[in-house]
Formats: C-alpha cells, sequence, structure tokens
C-alpha cells in the first residue's frame, strides 16, 4: 500500500474509534464524565461529553494532521531511521489515543455520577504496553530499504597527507535554541531557590519541583553542542561546553567517512536519533559528517566543514592500509 494512503487510513480509522466509541454508549455515560484520575483510580477531574469528544479528537489529530501534512508538502523521511520514528508515531500515538479512549469510556460505563467512576489498574498499563508494540512493530515494518552505505555516484572525500605529516581536524556546532532551553532552565531554578529562600515556597514543593527544570538544564548543556576531534589514531566526539561526556572511536573501526546533507525530520528529530549501529547526532540541519564502519552501519553527526574532517578520515584510514 503507498505509505501515504496508509497513513490516511490509520488516521481516519482511529479518528473514528475516538467519535464512535463514546458516541456508541452515550446513553449509560454520566455527563459530565470523569476524565481525571488519582490514587487508586479514583476520579478528581471532570469535563462535558462534548468537550470530551472535542479532546478526543485533538489529542490524536493534532500529531496526525502534522505528520501527514509533511508527507503531503513531500517531506517523507528519505533515511531509515526517520521512516521508523514517522511510523512509529503514527501508530503509537494512534493506539495510546484510542486505548485511553476506551479505559476512559469503560470507567465512566454506566456510572451513575462522573465522581462514581472507576478508573481499573490494569488500563494505564495496558495502554502503554499496547502503544509501545504498536510503536515498535509500525518502524520495524515501516522502515523500508537500508540506507544505502555511502551517497551514490560519489568518492569520499580524500586529504593528501605527505609521507609522515601529521594533521589534526576540530569540528564545532552549536544549536542556540537548546542553548536558550538550558538557560531558561537554569533561570528557573534560580527563582525557585530564592523563592525559597524568601519563604514563598515550601520546601516541600520546591523539591517537588526542582527536578524537572535540573532534567531540562543536564540535557540542555549536553546538547546544545559539540566538537568532533580528528587525530592520528581516533575520531572524538565531546558533548557540552565542558567536552564531557566524550566517545572514542577508533580510526582503525572506520571503513570510510563521507560529508552528507540530513534534516531532523528525516532522521527522526533532534539530538541522538536512531539504534546503535546507525544513529545520527543532530544538532541542526545540514551538514553532517558520516562515517561507516567496518562491521556495518554509520554513526552521523551534524557538524560544520564536515567535508574536510572526512577527507581527513579517509586519508588516515589509507595510511594504515596502503604500503
Amino acid at each position: 500500500m503507498n505509505p501515504r494512503l496508509a497513513a490516511i487510513s490509520w488516521g481516519l480509522l482511529v479518528t473514528a474509534v475516538q467519535v464512535l466509541l463514546p458516541m456508541a454508549v452515550r446513553d449509560r455515560l454520566p455527563d459530565p464524565l470523569a476524565t481525571h484520575w488519582g490514587p487508586g483510580g479514583v476520579a478528581d477531574g471532570h469535563m462535558s461529553f462534548l468537550a470530551y469528544l472535542a479532546m478526543a479528537v485533538t489529542v490524536w489529530g493534532v500529531p496526525w494532521l502534522a505528520v501527514l501534512g509533511a508527507a503531503v508538502r513531500g517531506r517523507v523521511p528519505a533515511r531509515r531511521q526517520g521512516r521508523m520514528f514517522c511510523w512509529g508515531l503514527l501508530a503509537g500515538m494512534g493506539v495510546f489515543a484510542a486505548g485511553m479512549n476506551a479505559t476512559t469510556v469503560l470507567a465512566n460505563l454506566d456510572a451513575p455520577h462522573w465522581s462514581a467512576a472507576r478508573l481499573p489498574g490494569w488500563g494505564v498499563p495496558a495502554v502503554i504496553g499496547a502503544m509501545l508494540a504498536a510503536a515498535v512493530l509500525a518502524g520495524r515494518f515501516g522502515r523500508g530499504a537500508p540506507d544505502p552505505a555511502a551517497p551514490p555516484g560519489r568518492t569520499p572525500p580524500r586529504l593528501r597527507l605527505r609521507a609522515g605529516q601529521r594533521a589534526v581536524w576540530v569540528g564545532h556546532v552549536a544549536n542556540p535554541w537548546l542553548g536558550l532551553t538550558a538557560a531558561v532552565a537554569g533561570a528557573a531554578i534560580a527563582l525557585l531557590a530564592v523563592l525559597h529562600l524568601a519563604g514563598v515556597v515550601p520546601g516541600g514543593l520546591a523539591a517537588s519541583v526542582l527536578p524537572g527544570p535540573v532534567l531540562i538544564l543536564v540535557l540542555g548543556l549536553l546538547t546544545s553542542s559539540l566538537s568532533v576531534h580528528v587525530s592520528d589514531d581516533r575520531v572524538v566526539i565531546r558533548f557540552g561546553p565542558l567536552g564531557r561526556p566524550a566517545r572514542r572511536i577508533p580510526i582503525s573501526k572506520i571503513r570510510s567517512a563521507w560529508s552528507e546533507e540530513r534534516s531532523p525530520s528525516g532522521v527522526g528529530g533532534w539530538g541522538v536519533r536512531g539504534l546503535p549501529g546507525s544513529a545520527t547526532i543532530m544538532l541542526r540541519g545540514g551538514e553532517c559528517l558520516v562515517l561507516g564502519y567496518r562491521g556495518g552501519g554509520q554513526l552521523a553527526i551534524s557538524i560544520d566543514d564536515a567535508t574536510r574532517g572526512a577527507s581527513l578520515i579517509n586519508a588516515l584510514i589509507a595510511e594504515r592500509v596502503e604500503p
């Protein structure tokens, strides 16, 4: 089946479930319905039937239309990991939306009042498990053919080194938006500390809120910038302004290197995407340094001046092969 037709059909099916399921048993549901649950599955929030119906459709419709819109504009991921991400997102979000709709309707079924509704304890774990299974299966079956080992029709660049000559290449890239996110998280932590010291925010509330901004700050610092250092025997990838953590790849494990244009939508978003053996470190769209491993698979890194880095890597590989 055509991928776009499959995405449209799947989206319409899930949308139909979101609408028809609660409509089919409307006379057995209270109005308003319980829509939020506390400990033990006890209802602690509600909304009207029509508002719930609109929310159920929106929760699914927004991601579906976003992915579908990208496909219609011709932005279908060309790379395998991008296709896996898109199909996994569509299937996982569809199953999650339909599953939460079904458990909510089941919890409210024949309840005399929304406050009497009870969410079964198995409901949320079952929905999450089904979502993950659907995402994995859809990603696997929708991934398509493997990516080419190197861009077709292109010879990987190779720098000419004189006998005994040594060279080093350092590339750098930064994402200002991720840096700004980290700065905002740091400011939020500082503000929370000041409010706590001033007695405005109690310690218990501060402790419960703090982990979120701290996690965002740490992830932002680690992913806002990176550098790649190529020397005689290894390629070193350093994350963040402090260059930690660092990943070291021996030149002996690399078959060849080349420069390639990649976009976040083509690999499934920003950050580290893909699986071991076929991953992309995506901080910004554009030029990437791609390392093809001798054992199969590859690693792509969004970095400036990637062509020069690839040419040096290929020259160092050739030194170890040629007499």
